[in-house]
């Protein structure tokens, strides 16, 4: 870990702090197996994958697979997006069909049409607030938090100058009407397991 705060105070006092350096430095971290790392406001965040978790993201992506192929559908993917060193790898991500990586070899934000997040308590709050709010500012037509604690699940779309303008909470087990908008299709909820 010492080599890992060396090289945030070199970063920090030469000003040149950015995502890849950031991930760098992960992959020299020994990041336990089954975890998962996402970089949110210039925060490094590990949450480990639950049976729960992982059962809801399953249950979400084979449905999506009804409508979209294989190569659209990205789950743990990293996507940089707007805002102070948000690098993102969401639960879910669907792309735009034409869509295509950028020069640094990552899926543009631009062409990110679906997030689907799964709170997980240690990092739920990132859900919930300034991932939301990148979304949002990224103009993600389409953002879902499934909340296995609650038993709930929020749609957010119709983003306007960096918010959600449509906003709609209900429970497992009432169903996710998408197909007023891009993703066109509707998610049942009745298997969702709860935490």
């Amino acid at each position: 870990m010492t080599v890992l705060a060396d090289r945030i105070e070199m970063a920090d006092s030469s000003g040149e702090l950015t995502l890849d350096t950031m991930f760098e430095w992960v992959e020299t971290m020994p990041v336990p197996e089954g975890y998962k790392v996402e970089i949110v406001g210039g925060n490094i965040f590990m949450a480990p994958q639950r049976d729960t978790h992982w059962d809801i993201i399953l249950d979400i992506v084979e449905q999506l697979r009804s409508k979209y192929p294989r190569k659209r559908v990205k789950s743990d993917v990293r996507v940089d997006y707007p805002g102070h060193l948000n690098g993102f790898a969401s639960d879910i991500t669907v792309m735009a069909e034409d869509s295509a990586k950028n020069d640094k070899g990552l899926w543009r934000y631009q062409d990110v049409e679906f997030v689907a997040e799964v709170i997980s308590r240690k990092t739920g709050a990132n859900d919930y607030g300034p991932k939301k709010d990148a979304y949002a500012a990224a103009g993600v037509p389409v953002y879902l938090i499934v909340d296995p604690y609650t038993g709930r699940w929020h749609l957010h779309t119709k983003p306007k100058d960096g918010e959600y303008r449509g906003e709609l909470s209900l429970d497992f087990g009432d169903e996710i009407d998408l197909t007023g908008t891009v993703v066109g299709l509707v998610l049942e909820t009745g298997e969702f397991p709860r935490d």
